[in-house]
């Protein structure tokens, strides 16, 4: 098995731009409070395409300024989650009503699927220790997360497609999801170990139940980085596709199922294995008291991290397939 691992090469390895940025200090840490000026969101952060043929929405994430979830996303996608379950997998299409039969998340950024957590967020709540904004951040995350695994509770498949680096919370995103497709350049792993925290938003519930927990555990306190080949061999990817055929494979896995019995069997896994909204509520409690025990160093690696996904995204022109 080749493991690509973590460290000061792959997806945070970059130099140093000049950046215009405010600094004051924190009395109790010592450490200087960094606040990047972050501009607007050119565009919005989710746009939707429905397949009437497939029956299929697609939600494709546009992650701006830096390719994480930021609270402007979360808020986005959890408007069109929501609309969802509450019309338990109805959409409007040209005028008419269309009943769902599966649902897939995706990127348009090229070769990025997000780094995950917003860690400009969590670092600034942390040194002014705020917890509400933990709170409220992990909830956001798990209430669309929750829904994607529980298919909507209107029977819908949900997938992912993973096309570039999947981190953290990116990669707990796609976990959620009933079925895992990636390309294989794809990179995936949950690196919060080196900043002494652990991935908070679901990996543990998701992975555990689909993998067995000792694969969970191997995953969250290595930090090693995988490939998308490994993955599928563990069990944790569903269908490795080739570089580019992504969208193909998924298309191939929604004809499949819609030509086969894979709706009762989804229905009797999650009747066996459920994986409840209180869990991932009292995860995200636990994650939000060790992100508040942090040392400085770890505080310190988030903000180099920050900075490295921002000269990720300064650097690559639109349409450029990034590797941060």
């Amino acid at each position: 098995m080749q493991l690509i691992s973590g460290g000061r090469t792959g997806p945070f390895a970059t130099s140093s731009p000049r950046l215009r940025v405010e600094r004051r200090y924190d009395a109790a840490v010592d450490l200087p409070v960094v606040r990047e000026p972050v501009p607007p969101a050119p565009q919005p952060q989710v746009s939707a395409r429905f397949d009437p043929e497939l029956r299929t929405l697609w939600l494709y994430m546009h992650l701006q300024p830096r390719p994480c979830f930021n609270t402007a996303f979360l808020a986005e996608l959890g408007v069109h989650t929501r609309r969802l379950h509450a019309r338990r997998g109805v959409t409007s299409h040209d005028g008419r009503d269309h009943h769902i039969a599966c649902a897939v998340i995706a990127s348009a950024t090229p070769g990025m699927f997000s780094l995950g957590g917003d860690l400009a967020l969590f670092r600034d709540a942390i040194l002014h220790r705020d917890r509400e904004t933990l709170m409220r951040y992990g909830r956001q995350c798990i209430d669309s997360q929750w829904r994607w695994h529980h298919e909507f509770d209107a029977g819908i498949t949900t997938i992912a497609l993973v096309q570039g680096q999947a981190l953290g919370g990116g990669l707990e995103c796609a976990l959620s999801t009933s079925i895992l497709v990636a390309e294989e350049s794809a990179r995936m792993g949950l690196p919060e170990v080196r900043f002494n925290l652990f991935p908070g938003m679901g990996a543990y519930s998701f992975l555990s139940r689909k993998v067995g927990r000792r694969v969970a555990e191997e995953m969250i306190t290595s930090g090693t980085i995988y490939t998308a080949r490994d993955l599928h061999a563990m069990g944790v990817v569903d269908v490795l596709a080739p570089d580019g055929g992504g969208e193909a494979a998924v298309d191939r896995v929604i004809r499949e199922r819609a030509a086969g019995a894979s709706g009762p069997l989804d229905l009797v896994r999650h009747a066996v294995e459920p994986v409840p909204s209180m869990e991932l509520y009292r995860i995200v409690e636990l994650w939000v008291d060790a992100a508040l025990k942090l040392e400085p160093r770890d505080l310190g690696l988030m903000e180099r991290l920050v900075r490295a996904q921002n000269r990720c995204m300064a650097a690559a022109p639109r349409g450029v397939r990034l590797e941060c």
